[in-house]
Parts: C-alpha cells; structure tokens; sequence
C-alpha cells in the first residue's frame, strides 16, 4: 500500500524510505487516520521537520493523492484549478452566485484538509439515532435547538459516530426519512442533506454514515450512493428515465468479495534494484472472486416492451462496473431449453453452456413472469431451477406491480423458488442486499 509514496516525496526534496511506510502503517491500524486531512496531518509529521518543507511536502501529497500535476512556477491555486479532480468536484457541488474562484478553491481545500482532529466533540451517533423522530414531518418551523433545522456554512464542531450501527438499520431509518422530506437541509443530525451529523447525506461529520452524492466530510463513510438529486423520489415507481441514476447507484452498492493483500515478492526485489537497493515492500490483492454478471431480458410481448430500453440502458452503464464482463441473454416468456444471445433471438445458447459459467456470477433475471400456464413447462421449471442452483447470487426483478403477483399463476409459480423483487428503485435496493447477504 503507497509503495511509491516515498519515491515521490524523494522527488519534491524530501526524505522518506520504508521507515515512512511502516510508521503509517502503524499509524492506519492504530485508527489515527480516518480521513484525508488525517492522512495529511499525519504523514506532514512523518516526512517533515522544517518549515520550509511544508510547501514541497503539499505538492507531493496533492500530486500522490490527487493527481494534480504542478507546472514550474505555477502557483498552488492554479494547479489546483486545472486538475481533473477539482473539475468533477464542482460538477457535485451546489454553488452559490456569488463565489468566486478564489473562494471555490478555499472550499475544495477545507473539504480536502476535512480532519477528525479538526471536530471538537464527537458523539454517540446511535444515542442521537435512538432519540430521533422518523416520522418528523418536514416543515419550515422546526426549532434550531433540535438540531434539524437548515444552518450556515460555520467550521463543524462536533460530529457523530455511527460506526457500531448496522447499514441495514441505518438504510431503514432513512427509508422513512426521504418518505418525509421534501426540501434540502443543510446541517443538523435527521435530514437527508450537507453538513451536519446526519449520518446520511454528504460534507457533514458523520463517521460510519451514507454519503448519498456530493463530496464527502472526509471519507468517513461506510456506503456512498452517487446521485445528487438521489431524494426525493418515488421508489415504488418502475423503472424510467428519472429514477435510471438512483437504480444505478443501487446495483453499484454490490459488494465483491474481500481480497487479501499479499507481499509480491518479485516485483518488490525488481523495484527495490530499480531504486537503487531500496526495497520497498510492494503488495497486491489477491481476489477471492472476481466480480461479474449475467442478464437475462425477455423481450418479448406487449407487456415487457415498455421495459426493455430501459432494462438494457441501466445495464449498459454497469459494464464499468462489472469490469466488461457482462453476458446478455434474451427469451420470450420463459426458456426453453436455453435462451438466445441476440436481441432479435436468432443465435441460441443451450441452457447446458449457459450454467458452464462460473458459479461466482451476479445473475439478474428481468420479466413479468406472467404468462399461460401451459407454457411454463415442467422443463422449463426445472431449466430455472437449475439456473438458481448454479449461481446461489441470482435475484429475479419483475415489472409487474407487485399488488398483480398473486393474480398470475406462473408469476407465483416462479417466485416460489426463485427470488423476485419487483423491478423498481426500492426493489432493487432489496435485491442489492439479498445478493450482498449471499455468499458463493
């Protein structure tokens, strides 16, 4: 981890060696660093000892960390105003009309330099939790002494610690919370918004929280869901054009399974000849589980053609995710002894090559499920039976209102031993956290 960190503060006048890595190695598993700003403050007392080497130490931390790359003579603002990171920063943030760029620069920094040490008072977060009202109506005469009212943009004094909660717990209580909301907050400890102790929202002190869009409150916290405008929304509706974002974020929430970090010892030696006789120890992970999926969309009838472009526009964006290693397949109504590989179902695909994939696959099955009891078939039963068998992470969504399910026969038939959500932002939440519970 950092391997090259001292090669680069090296570069910028400084010394560091693998003395530096094993004290902030130390330092990670003794819980100094939690932050950004903690990793600067804490690597600003390994590396320097003078004043004059505190500018050459934040250009290389910026540099490493940051990517941001200075020319000779360019001051720090400047730098800093044509890196890509300050550029996708101001895409996230709300900004005010009467910024300026000096002052947009400022608040990247004092986001960047966001440190736990900075925060006067940390508190329990699951007193404040078990305290809280879920069910407070969101209107514009809440007192400020509840701590749920909108504040200024003042230094945060005090943050709250939720890191002994569950994300399930956490995840709930926020369902009943965006069911409440209907304006932005900005600080406090209940709404969903900026600042503050909520433990869902985003650039407040909320260690262990959700960070839903927007920058962080120094990487505090335990789940990040991307979309700014993610609340409110209506998360019974089915999947369309608004909504796309905020399901996106929820198949992004997959968690691959944990990786071990293990010594490579010949890329270690090579780079410690490299170096001139300095061997740095250089570690990799070694994935227990390559994260990959499989979609199979029934793109056939009426009832599935309102879906079917949305279906394949969600999916498409995960490809990133899912490492290009995404296989489509298409049927009509159910398989039949396998399913096709095109959308048009001319090049078929036996059920037998379909299960020859690995078991560690993500298998996402999307149709109503709603057809004549004839057509579904004790062979075609069994065909997903075997599907389900084979990869024990497979959910199946369904469009179809879930209040229809028990009027359809085959619908029942199927969700008895596959699992069905219906295809909808908070189904697929549901789905993200049966699939995460599972394990290959």
């Amino acid at each position: 981890m950092f391997s090259t960190l001292p090669h680069t503060f090296r570069e910028h006048g400084l010394q560091a060696d693998v003395r530096t890595l094993l004290l902030l190695r130390k330092s990670l598993e003794r819980g100094l660093v939690r932050t950004l700003g903690d990793l600067y403050l804490v690597l600003k007392g390994l590396v320097t000892n003078d004043p004059k080497d505190y500018g050459p130490f934040s250009e290389a931390f910026y540099a490493y960390f940051l990517t941001i790359d200075f020319q000779p003579g360019e001051k720090l603002e400047q730098a800093i105003q044509r890196s890509r990171v300050y550029q996708e920063w101001l895409e996230r943030e709300d900004l005010l009309d009467e910024e300026t760029d000096e002052d947009l620069v400022d608040r990247f920094l004092n986001e960047i330099h966001m440190s736990s040490y900075d925060i006067q008072q940390m508190l329990d977060g699951e007193a404040i939790f078990r305290e809280d009202n879920p069910d407070l109506a969101d209107t514009d005469d809440i007192p400020d002494e509840q701590g749920m009212a909108d504040t200024d943009d003042s230094p945060i004094q005090q943050g709250a610690d939720y890191s002994n909660m569950s994300l399930e717990e956490l995840l709930e209580r926020m369902r009943q919370i965006a069911e409440q909301q209907k304006t932005q907050h900005r600080g406090g400890s209940h709404w969903i918004g900026q600042g503050g102790m909520s433990p869902y929202g985003h650039g407040g002190a909320a260690a262990g929280g959700i960070r839903l869009g927007g920058p962080g409150g120094g990487k505090m916290a335990r789940k990040v869901i991307g979309d700014r405008q993610y609340y409110p929304v209506d998360r019974k509706m089915p999947l369309q054009d608004d909504n796309i974002d905020v399901a996106l974020s929820f198949l992004k929430g997959i968690e691959e399974e944990s990786a071990q970090s293990i010594l490579d010892i010949p890329e270690t030696v090579r780079e410690g000849v490299r170096q001139g006789g300095l061997f740095l120890p250089v570690q990799k992970d070694k994935k227990e589980q390559k994260l990959q999926a499989i979609l199979m969309v029934d793109n056939g009838g009426r009832s599935m053609t309102p879906y079917v472009r949305m279906i394949l526009k969600l999916f498409s964006k995960m490809k990133r995710r899912f490492a290009h290693d995404l296989k489509t397949y298409y049927f009509h109504n159910t398989i039949y002894g396998g399913a096709y590989t095109d959308p048009a179902r001319r090049n078929f695909e036996p059920i037998d090559k379909i299960l020859a994939n690995a078991k560690d696959y993500q298998v996402f099955v999307i149709g109503d499920a709603d057809m004549a009891p004839y057509e579904l078939s004790q062979s075609s039963i069994a065909q997903w039976q075997s599907i389900h068998a084979r990869f024990p992470r497979a959910v199946w969504l369904n469009p179809l209102r879930e209040r229809y399910w028990e009027y359809a026969f085959t619908v029942s038939i199927i969700k008895s031993f596959f699992p069905m959500y219906p295809l909808t932002v908070g189904g697929l939440e549901k789905a993200v956290l049966y699939l995460n519970s599972k394990k290959v």
